[in-house]
């Protein structure tokens, strides 16, 4: 009809473009260039596209962008285990926190340790002296919070986030951290849930530091002093578990509790199997135990647990001061009373036991 009359042929630019996407076009009229030529055209315009395209997402990343992209190749490298003995490869753990870098210590290996111990055993002590090493962070009590052992689950997410690196204390050593732990109370959730932890324990190669003391009638007293000082708190209206001072020390060591004889043999003998249950059912972790009254009287048994922990070895300093440093008979009131019921007993070896001195 009129169509052939009002067809126009497309020409110039738009003429290549019409017998680019017409076949018919193509296949009726020769091509006036080489078909060599017009691949090296093609080819040219896709080399030049591709470079603008490249150089214009360089300029919206930027040199932090471009060093970002480098970081993470470098960060998701694997550290280099091969020298860990096949023994220790379960101990030894390259934490990746996430509330700040490591940066050059990312493939310094971490040991996880969580120290063991009753109230009143020298465990405050004792984890002040391990953080005085650069390279370990014991991070206190964490548990005593109520929240953090009210069931199992609260209390694996609270030690993941320790053993992450992630928990923050006045202990942390962040980067360069070579050990990592807190100190444990065993009536803080831990003899209730003793099953799931020793699982935990040995799945995430945590090493147990068991801290006790001998002399169960010292600590009795330690104790009873201490909760007279949480009521009456008597330095300046605080309450100090631990003091600084000798001042402090001598003014909480004033108080001599009078202690109930008739109960007395069947406290000890309560508080003796208790710690023999806990460490029972602990045992199956890998440990070490040490006491009180041996670091009192050989502070080289301190390098037994750098060792054990295989940091370095250090001379490990405390502020900590002693509170009660003379006999027990200078620090209970009915001591005649104590010492006639203990004479004889299992428990007479307490009475005259020299583990007060530093």
């Amino acid at each position: 009809m009129g169509g052939a009359k009002g067809e126009e042929k497309p020409g110039g630019a738009d003429d290549w473009c019409y017998q680019f996407g017409n076949k018919s076009a193509i296949d009726l009229k020769a091509p006036k260039k080489s078909p060599l030529a017009l691949r090296m055209f093609v080819f040219a315009m896709t080399m030049l596209c591709g470079i603008s395209i490249c150089s214009m997402c360089m300029k919206q990343l930027g040199s932090d962008g471009w060093s970002r992209i480098v970081k993470i190749e470098v960060v998701e490298q694997p550290c280099n285990k091969s020298t860990v003995p096949p023994s220790e490869v379960q101990f030894v753990h390259y934490p990746q926190p996430i509330t700040y870098s490591r940066e050059e210590c990312k493939c310094n290996p971490v040991r996880f340790f969580a120290i063991i111990s009753s109230q009143r055993s020298g465990s405050g002590w004792f984890e002040t002296l391990l953080n005085s090493h650069v390279n370990v962070s014991s991070n206190g009590e964490i548990f005593s919070a109520k929240e953090r052992r009210s069931n199992i689950s609260s209390i694996i997410k609270t030690l993941d986030k320790v053993y992450n690196l992630d928990w923050n204390s006045s202990a942390s050593k962040n980067e360069c951290t070579a050990a990592v732990g807190f100190k444990w109370m065993l009536n803080q959730g831990l003899v209730a849930n003793h099953v799931d932890v020793v699982d935990y324990f040995n799945q995430r190669g945590v090493s147990a530091i068991f801290l006790f003391r001998r002399n169960l009638l010292r600590q009795f007293v330690s104790q009873l002093a201490n909760n007279h000082d949480r009521y009456l708190k008597q330095l300046n209206g605080t309450h100090k578990a631990h003091v600084h001072t000798k001042h402090e020390a001598t003014i909480l060591a004033k108080y001599k509790p009078r202690l109930n004889t008739t109960t007395l043999i069947w406290q000890l003998r309560q508080a003796d199997e208790y710690t023999r249950d806990a460490l029972e059912n602990l045992k199956s972790t890998r440990h070490i135990t040490i006491y009180y009254e041996d670091l009192i009287l050989n502070r080289t048994k301190l390098f037994d647990v750098l060792d054990f922990l295989q940091v370095p070895r250090r001379k490990l300093v405390s502020r900590h001061v002693k509170i009660h440093t003379k006999p027990l008979s200078e620090y209970i009131e009915n001591w005649d009373e104590v010492y006639s019921t203990l004479n004889g007993t299992q428990y007479e070896s307490f009475l005259n036991a020299a583990d007060y001195i530093i």
